[in-house]
């Protein structure tokens, strides 16, 4: 750590004082606007624009909605992870999102959101965006929103809360990748990692699928609320971290039960309530589109809470809470992508079919390989955020979003754009999430030694104990 933060502070000093010395002033006009064409060498002026006003009500509700996707990642899964952890790990794994919603916070504003959201120049555009953004440079508080995606009806809000509301995006999906490494990873190398892979992973893949300049957007893939650049990503990067990382020791000996399943239950109960933020807020408006995605996405998790504990049962012949609250999560998941296009017959499909695949991921996938995804962050995030591309491509209708339809309702070119969103993620994520892992792991190393796994990464990593009295 000694090493790490020094070398992060030095960088943003270095960035900030390149971005501020070109002295570009604020900009009064929406992002993503243009005010001059190209024509015959000559700037001409654009036809006039009668400028957006303010939509008060929709600005509201994004700020609820960014305070509901924060809530996701603390307290919620700060406790559903810390719940599912041994005691001796509980601190350490909460630990992991707080750490991170700090790290990527000023990740975003220094350079995260212009990498993912803005502009660049040739053959680059379509796969990062440009340094315009940088520390929020160029952008003012009475700026409206930018135009990100034509298929979602952006309503005038304020540039700053959607840059807010993008960042809650940001925080939770390298916070998903901690499941896979909890109870062994190096908190320096945790740092490290976190930092790298916002920037090299999640921002490109952001640009690609939602932004107006992204290659995949373009191609016509569709993913309202982050099945591919936030689930699948993390997941992928996940079993990637956990492969990499090796085995906690006694891994095959020792049953590593949850050490508190209230804390889980709050977990994916503050997790659920903090989707709607999550889902209803990615069309940025408070209208019937924000209905719809909070309609299916409480519809799609309640069946798949419900399937989850019906496979308990007949597996292993009780429901469990842990195996419902797990299921609750897979429905979130799953229906993620799909909530701006679906309904509600689609909704409950996606619920179904994604605790059967997920279940069958934790259960018998990780059984048979021997990974050892310590929280499940692959099986659920992973394998659901995949379902949950593929059921957008099968079940979106016209009724909806007028003009985009799945391959059950007439369109089969659809699922070969989900198809082609799911690959190139995948490859990516899975590859550069690798190499990332390589070279931290020899800067600063990202395993624990024996001594300090055996001990506990809360008295090893943060020299602190969750409880002071034994039960």
């Amino acid at each position: 750590m000694k090493k790490i933060l020094p070398l992060i502070l030095s960088l943003l000093l270095v960035s900030a004082v390149g971005v501020f010395a070109q002295n570009t002033p604020p900009s009064n006009q929406s992002a993503g606007t243009a005010t001059t064409a190209q024509s015959g060498g000559q700037q001409a002026a654009a036809p006039a624009q009668p400028k957006p006003e303010l939509d008060t009500g929709a600005t509201a509700w994004m700020i609820v909605a960014s305070a509901l996707v924060l809530m996701m990642t603390i307290p919620g899964l700060a406790f559903f992870y810390g719940g599912l952890v041994r005691r001796k790990n509980v601190l350490s794994t909460m630990m992991h999102s707080f750490a991170i919603t700090a790290i990527v916070s000023v990740q975003w504003v220094v350079i995260g959101y212009s990498l993912a959201f803005g502009s660049s120049h040739g053959f680059l555009a379509p796969f990062i965006g440009g340094f315009k953004w940088a520390f929020l440079n160029g952008i003012g508080p009475n700026d409206l929103s930018p135009y990100v995606d034509p298929l979602m009806p952006t309503h005038a809000v304020p540039h700053y809360i959607y840059i807010m509301f993008q960042a809650m995006f940001a925080i939770i999906t390298p916070a998903l990748i901690s499941g896979a490494f909890a109870e062994r990873m190096k908190f320096g190398g945790f740092v490290l990692f976190t930092l790298l892979w916002s920037t090299l992973v999640y921002d490109p893949i952001a640009h690609w699928v939602w932004s107006s300049d992204g290659w995949l957007a373009h191609l016509g893939a569709l993913d309202f609320a982050g099945g591919t650049v936030v689930h699948m990503n993390s997941g992928i990067a996940a079993l990637v971290t956990a492969l990499m990382l090796g085995k906690r020791r006694y891994f095959h000996d020792t049953s590593t039960p949850p050490h508190n399943v209230p804390y889980v239950v709050l977990g994916a109960a503050l997790l659920w309530v903090g989707w709607f933020g999550f889902n209803a807020g990615s069309g940025v408006g408070a209208d019937g589109l924000a209905a719809s995605a909070f309609l299916v996405t409480n519809t799609a998790t309640a069946m798949a809470a419900l399937t989850w504990m019906l496979m308990d049962v007949i597996f292993h012949g009780k429901p469990t809470t842990v195996g419902a609250a797990t299921g609750a999560v897979a429905g979130l998941v799953a229906i993620t992508p799909a909530s701006g296009f679906v309904n509600v017959p689609g909704s409950l499909v996606i619920g179904i079919v994604v605790s059967v695949v997920c279940y069958l991921a934790v259960v018998y996938l990780k059984g048979k390989f021997k990974y050892d995804d310590a929280l499940d962050a692959f099986g659920v995030h992973g394998i659901g955020g995949m379902w949950g591309s593929l059921g957008t491509g099968l079940f979106a209708t016209a009724m909806i979003q007028p003009g985009i339809n799945g391959l059950f309702y007439g369109n089969p070119k659809q699922m070969l754009f989900q198809l082609a969103d799911i690959g190139a993620v995948l490859v990516y994520s899975f590859v550069v999430t690798a190499i990332i892992f390589k070279v931290v792991d020899l800067l600063v190393g990202m395993r624990a030694n024996p001594k300090e796994e055996d001990m506990g990464m809360d008295l090893s990593q943060h020299n602190e104990k969750a409880y002071t009295v034994l039960e």
